[in-house]
């Protein structure tokens, strides 16, 4: 059920239903909250995403490499067929050190093999933002990459 605050604004022609009751920043929501326009073609970016899921599986498959990938999703505007011109696609990626139990704290030394590891992975690609994955993820819409 739609909240106050967004019938607000609505109203006020900030945001738009987009779909399963989910909401979208209009053109004029995007000027007042000082958010940058879509600036990618969904195509491109659909093919940065679909490049990451070949990496991540590749990773996955190789037991040289020190971490596996546990949960990997990516979600945003691209996902939305209806928009030509989009953000970045954010990345929600999970990261299991290989050999290493789970639930054990992290060093400081492993955060920084981490964020090798997630750049490495990356490469060059801008289209795309990757983010420690999170639960809250999954409650909304999203593409899975494994």
């Amino acid at each position: 059920m739609p909240s106050r605050l967004s019938h607000s604004l609505r109203r006020k022609g900030y945001v738009q239903p987009a779909h399963k009751g989910e909401w979208m920043t209009t053109p004029a929501g995007e000027s007042v909250s000082g958010a940058k326009l879509p600036r990618f073609s969904r195509e491109s970016v659909d093919r940065a995403v679909e490049s990451l899921k070949e990496r991540i599986n590749l990773a996955n498959k190789d037991s040289k490499v020190a971490f596996r990938i546990a949960d990997a999703i990516a979600f945003g505007d691209f996902l939305l067929k209806e928009r030509t011109r989009v953000q970045q696609a954010d990345v929600g990626i999970g990261l299991v050190q290989r050999g290493e139990p789970s639930g054990d704290p992290r060093s400081a030394f492993s955060a920084k093999a981490e964020r090798q590891f997630l750049k490495q992975l990356l490469g060059r690609a801008t289209l795309l933002y990757i983010r420690p994955y999170a639960n809250w993820m999954r409650k909304r819409s999203h593409l899975d990459l494994l």
